[in-house]
């Protein structure tokens, strides 16, 4: 994979007062893919998960019609950056027939497993967004395996691995009442349908912290000789409406449920003009990555102010490097 870096980008991460380093390093390319590069009439395109297929970079890339509507289509590009191959009939479209996606699907995330490719995404049903699975072996053909969890739920990914002969998923329920917050959650199952053994790893923190009130994962996590590299989203509210910035925790490579480190400081943020003018300004969301050939550095993928996509590069022994000297501070019981 060919990495292009924007070294003039200006954006930073202070990390110990005077010494400022940048660890995500956003592309000249940026937006690398808009509404004005998709047939038909589209409103906006982001949120796209990664793969590599058949040598190349896979994004499955969250389109929306002027109808408000998403679906999910496959683009394909030699380097990851340029030069986007676009079917408009390759794809996962909604079945706005059934309850999980009546009002569109969105926001997917893949896990590849040999070589099958696991999909997990967002369905916008009559009772709220739920988490939904389809399985692919080529990104043409698709084979739905419905709802995994009830509403409210999103922000899921699958690990590559199982542990103890169970699957693993990050996901994001939405519980209501003072004081609620919405966590990240890991749950279990034996079969990809029943899950069970939930419980918070990361829980959102109170008051002044970027992190906040709401927190949700990014991409799917990244094994790494640390432990599972996880970088998610904190949402805040400002008066200026809510930010969504970037976090990295670190979970343990033999079980997901311990947290081993988690950043104290955001590490990504929206600073250029295609991430603060948009459908919703003030907004990076990723929800997927690919590292190298040599698996030094990652390549994120994520929508800007809910409007077009973008790629940022960064080292992945300087992520591990960062969430790693943060003391672990959690929310008060």
């Amino acid at each position: 994979m060919n990495t292009i870096i924007n070294t003039s980008s200006r954006y930073s991460d202070n990390l110990n007062g005077n010494v400022e380093t940048r660890m995500f390093i956003r592309n000249e390319h940026n937006p690398i893919l808009s509404a004005r590069d998709f047939p038909g009439i589209v409103n906006a395109v982001f949120n796209a998960g990664a793969a590599r297929y058949n040598g190349q970079t896979l994004l499955m890339v969250r389109v929306e019609d002027r109808s408000g509507l998403s679906k999910l289509m496959v683009v394909v590009s030699d380097d990851g950056v340029t030069n986007w191959q676009i079917d408009p009939d390759r794809g996962l479209f909604p079945d706005i027939n059934s309850f999980e996606e009546r009002w569109g699907i969105e926001d997917p995330r893949i896990t590849q497993v040999g070589d099958v490719y696991y999909i997990t995404y967002t369905g916008f049903s009559e009772a709220g967004p739920l988490i939904c699975l389809a399985v692919t072996r080529d990104f043409v053909d698709f084979e739905r395996r419905g709802m995994l969890l009830p509403p409210e739920d999103k922000n899921s990914a699958l690990f590559p691995v199982q542990f103890d002969g169970r699957w693993a998923l990050i996901h994001r329920p939405s519980a209501y009442g003072p004081n609620s917050g919405a966590h990240i959650w890991l749950s279990y199952s034996p079969d990809l349908k029943h899950w069970g053994d939930g419980r918070v790893i990361i829980p959102a923190r109170e008051g002044g912290w970027w992190d906040a009130n709401k927190v949700g994962i990014g991409p799917p996590p990244l094994l790494t000789r640390q432990g599972w590299l996880v970088c998610y989203h904190g949402v805040r509210q400002t008066a200026a409406g809510h930010r969504y910035r970037l976090g990295l925790a670190l979970l343990s490579a033999r079980d997901p449920g311990v947290v081993l480190a988690r950043s104290n400081e955001w590490v990504f943020g929206a600073y250029e003009s295609y991430e603060q003018t948009g459908d919703v300004p003030g907004v990076v969301f990723p929800c997927g990555w690919l590292l190298s050939e040599d698996g030094a550095y990652v390549n994120m993928y994520y929508g800007a102010a809910d409007t077009s996509l973008c790629v940022a590069t960064a080292e992945v022994q300087r992520l591990l490097d960062h969430v790693q000297r943060h003391p672990l501070v959690q929310p008060r019981s």
